[in-house]
């Protein structure tokens, strides 16, 4: 498949920083392909029952073995529960905060994992995702993750305390749209969500990390309470940098739910193992993004 390159902009906080997911040779298709895909929405016949998992992982959850299995050549630190919540600059009236790092000490190397859209559907990487315990905020598309919701649904449930979060329900960048249509491509994938999983999001993130005022305004009238960005994107085979060439403290990852077809060839489940190597070799532990906020 002949890739485009395209760039992902994403307005960050800490400034206009910009971080391309398509520029490097490895990099994975960006989710402005999922517009061509066609789901069938899942059933939608009673809501679901919310989730039972705890609120955050235990560290070294994961078995002794599992490490090995997923290609890893030491077992994953996770990051415990944090006694305080780090400070988030409270946002102007009647909006949401926009979050693109955890403001963590420099000498806590905690990093967060984020997969977006829900396009594949890879039963592989369910069995990784439940053996290493791995804490993943989801953020998910209705057009495309609601041919399976059940998949995303194992995830949360897997023990690891993974969530399930907004990104909309038809991944339109929301910068070329009106306060109102903003408004329903949010409200309407909190009700799709809630409708489904028994839970209204409290996360949102906006489709290429485009967003505007209205976008603040909007998400904040939909009941959520922060706009989560990030600082780092996993491409097939190694991260790219919003700046500097290495993870940071409280570094957001930004990952996909994609397979063979985008990423070249590789699995869901490879991609993942590369993104976990690069995380032990900069010697960073896993947190979860919820405990932070």
């Amino acid at each position: 498949m002949k890739h485009a390159r395209r760039l992902v902009a994403g307005t960050l906080a800490a400034g206009a920083l910009a971080l391309s997911l398509t520029g490097c040779g490895d990099s994975a298709a960006p989710t402005e392909r999922l517009a061509g895909k066609t789901a069938q929405p899942t059933p939608e016949a009673g809501s679901a029952a919310p989730s039972t998992a705890p609120t955050s992982p235990a560290p070294g959850g994961s078995s002794d073995e599992a490490y090995k299995k997923w290609g890893l050549t030491a077992p994953l630190q996770y990051a415990p529960k944090p006694a305080q919540k780090p400070q988030i600059p409270k946002p102007g009236p009647g909006k949401v905060p926009v979050i693109d790092r955890i403001p963590v000490p420099a000498d806590d190397k905690v990093v967060f994992l984020t997969f977006d859209d829900g396009a594949e559907k890879d039963p592989e990487f369910l069995k990784m995702a439940a053996d290493l315990k791995l804490p993943i905020s989801m953020f998910l598309t209705d057009s495309v993750a609601s041919s399976d919701y059940g998949h995303f649904e194992k995830i949360r449930d897997n023990g690891s305390a993974s969530t399930i979060n907004n990104h909309t329900l038809t991944h339109p960048n929301l910068r070329t749209l009106s306060f109102e249509a903003q408004k329903k491509e949010i409200c309407g994938q909190q009700e799709r969500l809630e409708k489904r999983f028994g839970k209204r999001p409290p996360l949102f993130r906006p489709p290429f990390g485009n967003y505007n005022d209205d976008t603040l305004r909007a998400a904040s009238e939909c009941g959520v309470s922060s706009l989560v960005l990030w600082r780092v994107s996993m491409q097939i085979n190694n991260f790219q940098y919003a700046e500097g060439s290495a993870l940071k403290p409280g570094d957001i990852i930004l990952a996909h739910f994609r397979g063979p077809a985008e990423l070249k060839g590789t699995t869901e489940t490879q991609m993942t193992t590369r993104m976990l190597q690069r995380i032990q070799e900069q010697g960073y532990r896993i947190g979860r993004l919820e405990d932070y906020l």
